[in-house]
């Protein structure tokens, strides 16, 4: 099997070069951000011919009627609103390869951004947030045991007082990863207790959970962000409606979130709410839950993994690099 790796500006500009030098039968094993943070690393590879070589033909590729028309049935499957598909399908017919997964995945990487959260160090605490019941108590423990795992030291603060049970359960999480967990009752407290926070260490911290609609709610929410120098992440569970999603998504965008980190990716099928807040909210994808584990428990996102989310089912080149690879 021949492998390399191609250096491009964007995934469009990779697939480009895979084709231009490897063909149509390349296999995409994996796709990363550049060294340097900017532009994509496409690794492909080429399984040795076992027949004579053939004459072929240069065919027109402008279009790809099969992979548009995959993608569409995808899109529409997964309730997508309208808009958001058509744009999704003129991106597509840019890319100009017959994979639709590939095909899709230029195209999420045209309409979106994608940016993980740190592992190592941040220049501002995380504020997770979100509505009831999306799971950000959980998902702050297994942000800090990625980290923590990684060999970094995390701090954990919640200021959920008044949820029951809220403080209990995060202290059992953090427990077991011999991390105190810290409250604060306030914005005022809050503010205080990150006064002693050093240099750039992960500081990932639990809220309350609220209506996006509810002003009172919403005003509660501001003041820790008044108080603090904080980048708010929106938690949002797969499956909801999009419309109103995408409500949620511009709520929360109006507190300064420019992260959507994703949950409950094993418990549903159709991930269109998800499309429609980030575009609605004009929020980058970092990273997805996709396991009730704490432990490996929340994992980056690009577009070619969430490309294979939304078309589980289609096996073509991406069969090589595989979902479960991707979210390790």
């Amino acid at each position: 099997m021949r492998l390399k790796t191609f250096t491009a500006i964007d995934m469009a500009d990779a697939m480009r070069l895979v084709r231009l030098e490897m063909g149509d039968d390349a296999i995409i094993v994996s796709t990363q951000k550049g060294i340097d943070g900017s532009g994509v690393r496409v690794t492909a590879a080429l399984e040795p011919s076992t027949g004579p070589a053939k004459e072929t033909e240069e065919k027109p590729r402008t279009q790809q009627p099969a992979a548009i028309d995959s993608i569409r049935r995808t899109l529409d499957a997964h309730n997508a609103p309208p808009r958001l598909v058509d744009r999704l399908l003129n991106a597509a017919r840019q890319i100009e390869v017959e994979d639709p997964v590939m095909a899709l995945a230029g195209a999420l990487e045209a309409g979106f951004t994608f940016a993980p959260i740190p592992q190592d160090a941040a220049p501002k605490p995380f504020m997770l947030i979100g509505p009831h019941g999306v799971g950000k108590t959980v998902t702050v423990a297994k942000l800090a045991a990625r980290a923590m795992l990684a060999g970094n030291p995390v701090r954990v603060i919640t200021t959920d007082t008044t949820s029951a049970g809220a403080i209990a359960r995060l202290d059992a999480f953090t427990k077991i990863m011999s991390i105190r967990l810290e409250t604060a009752e306030s914005a005022a407290a809050l503010a205080k207790l990150l006064q002693s926070r050093t240099g750039n260490e992960l500081t990932f911290i639990d809220s309350t959970a609220g209506n996006p609609f509810n002003r009172m709610d919403m005003a509660d929410l501001a003041d820790y962000f008044t108080a603090s120098e904080l980048e708010p992440v929106l938690v949002l569970a797969a499956g909801g409606d999009p419309l109103e999603s995408a409500e949620i998504g511009e709520a929360y965008a109006g507190l300064g979130a420019t992260r959507l980190l994703a949950t409950r990716l094993d418990m549903t099928r159709r991930l269109g709410s998800l499309l429609s807040a980030a575009d609605a909210g004009r929020m980058m994808f970092c990273d997805v839950c996709a396991t009730p584990q704490v432990a490996n428990g929340v994992s980056p996102i690009n577009p070619v993994v969430l490309a294979q989310l939304l078309m589980p089912d289609y096996q073509q080149s991406t069969s090589s690099y595989s979902l479960d690879e991707a979210l390790s």
